[in-house]
């Protein structure tokens, strides 16, 4: 389960955002996953809420946008989803496709309280 490590990974960009903009409680982390990233939402979820438990960090939402495989058609253009792998354009035929979504794991926003001192 590598989503343990991808988490604790966007746990610590996200405590040092947090000190370098004096937030001090977290409330909700944003995050992009594609399709294609090897990372299941559900397990990143599981872990997220293990490894917040009883920290500063407790009560922390993690919302999760999938994104889906899109290619783009080298030949006419167009954009579309990709399913079963089958890179195939759907209005040309032509086989020469470029991914242009659906690999991304990015860390898109995060929301937290600032306190008066």
């Amino acid at each position: 389960m590598h989503e343990m490590s991808i988490t604790l990974s966007m746990l610590d960009i996200v405590k040092e955002h947090m000190a370098r903009h004096g937030v001090e409680r977290l409330r909700q982390v944003r995050v992009r996953i594609g399709e294609m990233s090897a990372v299941e939402p559900e397990s990143l979820r599981f872990c997220f809420e293990a490894s917040i438990k009883d920290t500063p960090l407790d009560g922390a939402v993690l919302e999760i946008e999938e994104v889906p495989l899109t290619g783009r058609c080298r030949e006419c253009g167009r954009e579309f989803r990709i399913e079963g792998y089958l890179s195939r354009c759907p209005a040309c035929s032509s086989l020469s496709i470029d991914h242009v979504a659906g690999h991304e794991l990015d860390i898109i926003s995060m929301e937290g309280e600032q306190f008066d001192a």
